[in-house]
C-alpha cells in the first residue's frame, strides 16, 4: 500500500552549493579522483533509488560562475536565486522543478551515502510526517551524511512564515524549530556516529575525503560507508585528522 502510494509521486532532490564559502573558498570545485567535488558527490546522490529529479541551487552572482559552467558541460541541471537567502532558492528551485517532496542535501558531503538517502525519504513517505532527518544537532549519522526530507506544502509554509536569517539561510530551520506546527520524524542510526566528521569544511576535512577516494574509488567508485569506516580503522593517522574523530 505504502510502495503504491509513493510511486506516484515526484521527489526532487535539492542540492545547495555555491563557491564563496569562507574557510575553504571554492571547496565544491576541489579535485577528487579527478573531477570536482560536487560531480563526484552527485554520482552518489544519483544512485538513491527513491529521486526524480535532482538540482542544483546556486546563487545568481558572477561568483558562482564557474560552478554554473561546470554543471552544465556535466549535463546537471542548475536553479540559481539569491546568494544570501537560501530558502527562496529552494523555493525557485521547486517552482521551476516541480514535486511533491524535496530532499535537502548540502554540496559539502561526498561521502553522502544514496541508502541513507532512501532510508529518510521513505521514513517520511511512511510515517504522514512533515519532515524527516537523519541527523540534528551533533546526533545522529556521520556530519557529512546529512538528509533532509520534507513535503513541499510544508516546505512552502515554513518559506510563507519565515522572518528571521536562520530561517532564511538554514532553509528547514523553522520546521524543526517548531514540532507544535509541523510533524517531524527522525531516521536513528544503529550506533549514534553524530561525533564523527565527514563533511567538507576545512582543509583538513578535504586531505581526508581525498584519501578516501584515493583508496577506495579506484576499485569501486561505489565504495559504501562501511567501506570507509573499515579504510580509516586500516590508517591511525585518519583516525582524528584535524582534531575530530573520523571514524
Amino acid at each position: 500500500m505504502v510502495a503504491a502510494r509513493s510511486a506516484a509521486l515526484v521527489i526532487l532532490a535539492i542540492l545547495q552549493a555555491r563557491l564563496n564559502s569562507t574557510r575553504l573558498p571554492g571547496k565544491v570545485l576541489l579535485p577528487l579522483a579527478g573531477a570536482p567535488m560536487i560531480l563526484r558527490m552527485i554520482e552518489r546522490v544519483r544512485r538513491a533509488r527513491r529521486i526524480d529529479r535532482l538540482v542544483v541551487a546556486t546563487g545568481d552572482q558572477d561568483s558562482d560562475d564557474p560552478l554554473v559552467q561546470v554543471l552544465g558541460e556535466a549535463g546537471v541541471d542548475v536553479f540559481r536565486g539569491p546568494l544570501d537567502d537560501v530558502l527562496a532558492r529552494f523555493i525557485g528551485a521547486l517552482d521551476a522543478c516541480p514535486a511533491d517532496h524535496v530532499v535537502r542535501l548540502t554540496g559539502d558531503c561526498p561521502l553522502i551515502d544514496p541508502d541513507l538517502i532512501d532510508a529518510t525519504i521513505e521514513l517520511l513517505l511512511e510515517s504522514g510526517a512533515d519532515y524527516s532527518q537523519n541527523r540534528l544537532v551533533d546526533k545522529g549519522f556521520p556530519k557529512g551524511q546529512d538528509v533532509e526530507a520534507i513535503t513541499a506544502r510544508a516546505l512552502r509554509r515554513a518559506s510563507a512564515a519565515a522572518v528571521t536569517r536562520e530561517e532564511r539561510e538554514h532553509v528547514t530551520w523553522g520546521v524543526w524549530n517548531h514540532p507544535e506546527l509541523y510533524r517531524v520524524v527522525r531516521l536513528e542510526p544503529p550506533v549514534d556516529e553524530g561525533h564523527v566528521r565527514w563533511t567538507v569544511d576545512r582543509p583538513d576535512d578535504y586531505a581526508f575525503v581525498t584519501a578516501v577516494y584515493e583508496a577506495l574509488y579506484p576499485g569501486n567508485p561505489a565504495f559504501t560507508s562501511d567501506d570507509v569506516r573499515a579504510f580509516v580503522r586500516s590508517r591511525p593517522d585518519l583516525a582524528n585528522l584535524g582534531g575530530d574523530p573520523r571514524a
